[in-house]
């Protein structure tokens, strides 16, 4: 049997409490009864991602594969059906799915990512043109992100009201705009959902290639918040920050075949939403003495017009 990553467990175990105390005990006997059915054997170390874990195998005539298995969640329930639309375009093959258990066959894809790239401007235009491909008819059954975002203007107005932040009322009202007018006006195609630059990885079949999707039916530009959840994360400097941001989402823009303006005001949205979750529950990591919370407070000044 596989040994669970104890920083994966535990972290499961923090979030989830007994509902996940219970699906970490029958994890290991989980994945061996989908190794046997998908015919596959261990061959690498168990790695994880937030939500579920990711054994690499071989056995299969597709090549070397990994197992993903991730604990039940709605977050998770239509990430196959987006692999099964995309076929490979832009993103891994899916081989086979056991939806009961939330769990995948994949082809496998390096274990370094987009973030590892030190040239700003060819990351910026990588996941530029990787959202353009993946940018299809979206299948029927797919959550809209138009309902999801039915709701953010009134949560981003309350969580500004109710916390305490560096955000400025024109920040906060752009965002709650952006929410009613963007959310409300989107096509049928199908995007990542979650698309950043460590959900982009290195391949074989194709230069890059990206994992974990959302599986959502909306606006390809929402998947701009790419642009400033990396780079501007290495710059301090405000002058140099602004460039750096407005020039990712340009560059990121112009290679999705995106209007700059509509990636802006995702990308300014992304960066309220994120700032008021941090002043509400907290973010870990900071970036020489600023937290991450404080840097997404200035990102959103910089971006709002």
């Amino acid at each position: 049997m596989i040994v669970v990553p104890e920083a994966f467990a535990q972290a499961t175990l923090e979030r989830e409490g007994e509902r996940g105390a219970g699906w970490l005990a029958g994890l290991p006997r989980i994945v061996d009864e989908l190794l046997a059915r998908w015919d596959c054997a261990p061959d690498g170390t168990v790695l994880h991602g937030q939500v579920g874990i990711i054994v690499p195998v071989r056995g299969r005539a597709d090549g070397p594969a990994v197992l993903k298995v991730s604990f039940p969640h709605h977050g998770n329930v239509y990430e196959p059906d987006a692999f099964v639309a995309w076929r490979g375009r832009g993103a891994v093959s899916l081989y086979a799915r056991d939806d009961r258990r939330f769990a995948m066959l994949l082809e496998r894809a390096g274990t370094s990512t987009l973030a590892e790239l030190d040239d700003a401007d060819q990351a910026a235009e990588i996941a530029g043109r990787i959202c353009r491909r993946l940018a299809i008819a979206a299948p029927p059954g797919l959550p809209r992100l138009a309902d999801r975002a039915r709701g953010w203007a009134d949560e981003i107005r309350n969580e500004a009201r109710e916390l305490t932040h560096g955000l400025s009322q024109r920040s906060v009202d752009a965002a709650a705009a952006t929410a009613g007018e963007l959310g409300a006006d989107q096509p049928d195609l199908l995007i990542h959902g979650d698309l950043h630059a460590t959900n982009i990885l290195p391949a074989e079949r194709e230069p890059w290639l990206v994992v974990d999707p959302k599986g959502y039916a909306g606006d390809p530009a929402y998947d701009a918040g790419m642009a400033i959840k990396w780079r501007p994360l290495r710059i301090l400097d405000r002058d140099a920050l602004w460039k750096a941001t407005r020039r990712g989402l340009d560059v990121f823009a112009d290679a999705a075949e995106l209007d700059r303006e509509r990636v802006r005001r995702w990308g300014h949205l992304h960066a309220v939403r994120g700032a008021l979750w941090g002043r509400r529950h907290g973010f870990a990591a900071a970036r020489g003495g600023t937290s991450l919370t404080e840097f997404a407070e200035r990102v959103a000044e910089l971006l709002v017009t």
